[in-house]
């Protein structure tokens, strides 16, 4: 049985192999840099709009969560297109399976967002 890394190289290489991810998705994937984007104004605007930590907590971790959902989603849409450019409906429910996951996160953002904006100003 090979044990590979261990210790504090295991943790350096895992680390060093997601930095390669995010710098791949950003460099190639036109729906994590609108994402990041988005993350970057709401991380913003959430330090003005939440007055607990609870409530900035509630604002900011579906943030994390949807980029989180978008680097999965662009490892099924990479996987798929590497394994056949033919169509097939299997590929297609694949890759409309991750795209509905993000819609999901979407929406969550979006709840949660408009709730604490609701609470804060007309409640």
């Amino acid at each position: 049985m090979k044990s590979g890394l261990q210790g504090i190289g295991r943790i350096t290489s895992a680390a060093r192999n997601s930095m390669r991810g995010i710098r791949d998705a950003w460099q190639h994937e036109a729906a994590f840099r609108q994402d990041i984007v988005l993350v970057i104004v709401l991380l913003a605007l959430s330090v003005w709009l939440a007055r607990t930590i609870i409530e900035w907590l509630l604002l900011v971790l579906p943030l994390f969560l949807l980029l989180i959902v978008e680097l999965l989603n662009s490892a099924v849409e990479n996987t798929v297109d590497r394994i056949g450019a033919e169509r097939h409906m299997l590929s297609g429910r694949a890759k409309d399976m991750g795209s509905a996951a993000v819609l999901f996160c979407h929406i969550m953002i979006a709840t949660s967002w408009l709730s604490m904006i609701w609470t804060r100003f007309y409640a």
